[in-house]
Protein backbone atom coordinates (compact mmCIF):
# COMPACT_ATOMS: atom_id res chain seq x y z
CA UNK A 1 0.00 0.00 0.00
CA UNK A 2 1.21 3.08 -0.83
CA UNK A 3 1.98 5.94 1.78
CA UNK A 4 -0.65 8.78 -0.70
CA UNK A 5 -3.78 6.87 -0.68
CA UNK A 6 -6.57 8.50 -2.91
CA UNK A 7 -8.28 11.45 -1.72
CA UNK A 8 -11.70 10.73 -0.66
CA UNK A 9 -12.84 14.31 0.91
CA UNK A 10 -12.51 17.83 0.64
CA UNK A 11 -9.03 19.21 1.34
CA UNK A 12 -11.07 21.97 2.98
CA UNK A 13 -12.35 19.43 5.91
CA UNK A 14 -9.36 17.94 8.13
CA UNK A 15 -11.05 15.38 9.74
CA UNK A 16 -14.36 13.83 8.76
CA UNK A 17 -16.62 10.97 10.23
CA UNK A 18 -19.61 9.14 8.99
CA UNK A 19 -21.51 7.35 10.77
CA UNK A 20 -18.73 6.11 13.39
CA UNK A 21 -19.59 2.75 15.36
CA UNK A 22 -17.05 1.26 17.94
CA UNK A 23 -17.60 -1.59 19.92
CA UNK A 24 -14.93 -3.47 22.06
CA UNK A 25 -15.14 -6.90 23.72
CA UNK A 26 -15.35 -7.26 27.18
CA UNK A 27 -15.79 -9.81 29.71
CA UNK A 28 -19.45 -10.25 29.31
CA UNK A 29 -19.27 -9.83 25.82
CA UNK A 30 -19.45 -6.50 23.16
CA UNK A 31 -19.48 -3.22 24.70
CA UNK A 32 -20.67 -0.69 22.47
CA UNK A 33 -18.77 2.49 22.58
CA UNK A 34 -19.64 4.84 20.01
CA UNK A 35 -22.99 5.31 18.03
CA UNK A 36 -22.79 6.09 14.23
CA UNK A 37 -21.09 9.17 15.11
CA UNK A 38 -21.03 11.75 12.14
CA UNK A 39 -18.83 14.60 12.83
CA UNK A 40 -17.01 17.12 10.03
CA UNK A 41 -14.01 19.21 11.33
CA UNK A 42 -12.79 22.15 8.65
CA UNK A 43 -9.05 22.82 8.46
CA UNK A 44 -7.64 25.17 11.26
CA UNK A 45 -10.58 25.03 13.38
CA UNK A 46 -10.30 24.35 17.08
CA UNK A 47 -13.33 22.19 18.60
CA UNK A 48 -13.44 20.45 22.10
CA UNK A 49 -14.76 17.49 23.40
CA UNK A 50 -16.56 17.40 26.26
CA UNK A 51 -18.97 15.25 28.18
CA UNK A 52 -19.20 13.14 30.88
CA UNK A 53 -16.61 10.00 31.86
CA UNK A 54 -17.46 6.94 29.78
CA UNK A 55 -19.22 9.32 27.26
CA UNK A 56 -16.70 8.48 24.46
CA UNK A 57 -14.59 11.14 24.39
CA UNK A 58 -11.32 9.83 24.51
CA UNK A 59 -12.14 6.84 22.07
CA UNK A 60 -13.58 9.27 19.51
CA UNK A 61 -10.47 11.13 19.69
CA UNK A 62 -8.35 7.83 19.16
CA UNK A 63 -10.44 7.01 16.33
CA UNK A 64 -9.68 10.55 14.67
CA UNK A 65 -5.95 9.54 14.77
CA UNK A 66 -6.24 6.13 13.29
CA UNK A 67 -4.98 4.59 16.86
CA UNK A 68 -8.13 2.65 17.26
CA UNK A 69 -10.08 1.03 14.64
CA UNK A 70 -13.71 1.59 13.73
CA UNK A 71 -16.20 -1.21 14.15
CA UNK A 72 -18.29 0.68 11.46
CA UNK A 73 -18.53 3.84 9.45
CA UNK A 74 -15.76 6.03 7.46
CA UNK A 75 -13.26 8.10 9.00
CA UNK A 76 -11.04 10.75 6.60
CA UNK A 77 -8.66 12.55 7.47
CA UNK A 78 -6.93 15.57 5.00
CA UNK A 79 -8.63 13.87 2.37
CA UNK A 80 -7.46 10.15 2.75
CA UNK A 81 -9.50 7.24 4.03
CA UNK A 82 -8.11 6.04 7.45
CA UNK A 83 -10.79 2.81 7.74
CA UNK A 84 -8.98 1.79 4.51
CA UNK A 85 -5.20 1.88 5.36
CA UNK A 86 -3.49 -0.96 7.09
CA UNK A 87 -1.34 -0.51 10.30
CA UNK A 88 2.21 0.72 9.01
CA UNK A 89 0.25 2.86 6.22
CA UNK A 90 -1.31 4.63 9.44
CA UNK A 91 1.55 4.69 11.05
CA UNK A 92 3.02 6.32 8.15
CA UNK A 93 0.39 8.92 7.72
CA UNK A 94 0.22 9.86 11.81
CA UNK A 95 4.18 10.71 11.16
CA UNK A 96 3.61 12.93 8.10
CA UNK A 97 0.07 14.49 9.59
CA UNK A 98 -0.46 14.15 13.14
CA UNK A 99 0.83 15.15 16.56
CA UNK A 100 -0.88 13.53 19.70
CA UNK A 101 -0.56 14.43 22.68
CA UNK A 102 -1.94 12.84 25.71
CA UNK A 103 -2.63 13.25 29.41
CA UNK A 104 -0.11 10.77 30.82
CA UNK A 105 2.59 12.43 28.92
CA UNK A 106 4.25 8.90 26.92
CA UNK A 107 8.01 10.18 27.51
CA UNK A 108 10.30 7.48 26.48
CA UNK A 109 12.18 7.53 30.28
CA UNK A 110 15.58 6.53 28.99
CA UNK A 111 15.52 9.66 26.52
CA UNK A 112 16.47 12.97 27.47
CA UNK A 113 13.95 15.73 27.05
CA UNK A 114 15.93 16.89 23.90
CA UNK A 115 16.45 13.12 22.73
CA UNK A 116 12.50 12.60 23.06
CA UNK A 117 11.37 15.57 20.68
CA UNK A 118 13.66 15.05 18.32
CA UNK A 119 12.75 10.92 17.64
CA UNK A 120 9.53 11.45 16.07
CA UNK A 121 11.65 13.75 13.39
CA UNK A 122 14.64 10.96 13.08
CA UNK A 123 12.28 9.00 12.11
CA UNK A 124 10.43 10.78 9.57
CA UNK A 125 14.04 11.69 8.06
CA UNK A 126 14.41 15.41 9.09
CA UNK A 127 17.95 16.17 7.98
CA UNK A 128 17.92 18.97 10.95
CA UNK A 129 16.31 17.08 13.86
CA UNK A 130 18.01 18.44 16.37
CA UNK A 131 17.88 21.46 15.04
CA UNK A 132 14.23 21.91 15.41
CA UNK A 133 13.97 19.75 18.42
CA UNK A 134 16.25 22.48 20.26
CA UNK A 135 13.72 25.10 18.74
CA UNK A 136 10.84 23.47 19.55
CA UNK A 137 11.90 22.78 23.24
CA UNK A 138 13.00 26.98 23.72
CA UNK A 139 9.41 27.31 22.50
CA UNK A 140 7.67 25.71 25.66
CA UNK A 141 10.39 27.70 27.71
CA UNK A 142 12.58 24.15 28.09
CA UNK A 143 15.92 25.10 26.13
CA UNK A 144 17.82 24.59 29.49
CA UNK A 145 16.38 21.30 30.50
CA UNK A 146 16.92 19.79 27.19
CA UNK A 147 19.65 17.72 28.84
CA UNK A 148 17.74 15.98 31.49
CA UNK A 149 15.45 13.04 31.83
CA UNK A 150 11.85 12.70 32.23
CA UNK A 151 12.11 11.65 35.71
CA UNK A 152 14.18 14.78 36.59
CA UNK A 153 11.81 16.83 35.02
CA UNK A 154 8.27 17.94 37.13
CA UNK A 155 4.59 17.10 35.85
CA UNK A 156 4.13 19.97 33.83
CA UNK A 157 7.56 19.86 32.52
CA UNK A 158 7.21 16.82 30.98
CA UNK A 159 3.90 17.91 29.27
CA UNK A 160 5.64 20.57 27.79
CA UNK A 161 8.07 17.93 26.53
CA UNK A 162 5.09 15.73 25.32
CA UNK A 163 3.69 19.60 23.68
CA UNK A 164 7.55 20.35 21.96
CA UNK A 165 7.29 16.62 20.62
CA UNK A 166 4.02 16.47 19.38
CA UNK A 167 4.66 20.06 17.57
CA UNK A 168 8.06 19.22 16.11
CA UNK A 169 7.10 17.47 13.17
CA UNK A 170 4.60 20.65 12.09
CA UNK A 171 1.40 18.34 12.21
CA UNK A 172 -1.62 19.61 10.12
CA UNK A 173 -3.87 18.12 12.81
CA UNK A 174 -2.80 17.86 16.48
CA UNK A 175 -5.13 15.72 19.03
CA UNK A 176 -5.22 16.35 22.79
CA UNK A 177 -6.37 14.05 25.59
CA UNK A 178 -6.97 15.76 28.39
CA UNK A 179 -3.71 17.42 28.22
CA UNK A 180 -4.12 19.23 31.88
CA UNK A 181 -5.97 16.16 33.75
CA UNK A 182 -2.92 15.47 35.66
CA UNK A 183 -1.38 18.66 36.35
CA UNK A 184 -2.26 21.37 38.86
CA UNK A 185 -4.70 24.74 38.32
CA UNK A 186 -1.50 26.70 37.28
CA UNK A 187 0.18 24.44 35.31
CA UNK A 188 -2.28 23.37 33.37
CA UNK A 189 -3.41 26.82 32.29
CA UNK A 190 0.55 27.30 31.05
CA UNK A 191 -0.05 24.25 28.99
CA UNK A 192 -2.99 25.55 27.12
CA UNK A 193 -1.53 29.09 26.71
CA UNK A 194 1.28 27.16 25.18
CA UNK A 195 -1.19 24.34 23.25
CA UNK A 196 -2.70 27.10 21.56
CA UNK A 197 0.08 29.08 20.57
CA UNK A 198 1.79 25.92 18.93
CA UNK A 199 -1.75 25.41 17.18
CA UNK A 200 -1.37 29.18 15.83
CA UNK A 201 2.08 29.08 15.05
CA UNK A 202 1.87 26.12 12.84
CA UNK A 203 -1.53 26.47 11.75
CA UNK A 204 -2.67 23.06 12.60
CA UNK A 205 -6.55 21.84 13.00
CA UNK A 206 -6.65 21.05 17.03
CA UNK A 207 -9.23 18.70 18.48
CA UNK A 208 -9.21 18.44 22.45
CA UNK A 209 -10.70 16.32 24.75
CA UNK A 210 -11.37 18.02 27.89
CA UNK A 211 -13.61 17.89 31.27
CA UNK A 212 -12.94 21.32 31.86
CA UNK A 213 -15.90 23.63 30.41
CA UNK A 214 -13.67 27.16 30.46
CA UNK A 215 -10.84 25.45 28.43
CA UNK A 216 -13.51 23.98 25.58
CA UNK A 217 -15.25 27.61 25.99
CA UNK A 218 -11.79 28.69 24.45
CA UNK A 219 -11.90 26.46 21.03
CA UNK A 220 -14.00 27.72 18.30
CA UNK A 221 -16.82 24.88 18.74
CA UNK A 222 -17.51 22.53 20.98
CA UNK A 223 -19.40 18.92 20.83
CA UNK A 224 -20.75 17.31 23.61
CA UNK A 225 -21.04 13.51 24.07
CA UNK A 226 -22.69 11.48 26.04
CA UNK A 227 -23.40 7.43 26.05
CA UNK A 228 -21.32 7.35 22.72
CA UNK A 229 -23.52 9.83 21.00
CA UNK A 230 -23.55 13.54 19.74
CA UNK A 231 -26.32 15.77 21.99
CA UNK A 232 -28.18 17.55 19.95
Amino acid sequence: MTDSPPATARQETALRLDEVALSLDGNAGPVDILHAVTLEVPVGQTLGLVGPSGSGKSSLLMLMGGLERASAGQITALGHDLTALDEDALARFRRDNMGVVFQSFHLIPTLTALENVATPLELAGVADAGTRARAELEAVGLAHRGGHYPGQLSGGEQQRVALARAAAPRPKILLADEPTGNLDAASGAAIMDLLFGLRDRHGSTLVMVTHAEDLAARCDRTVRLRDGRIEA
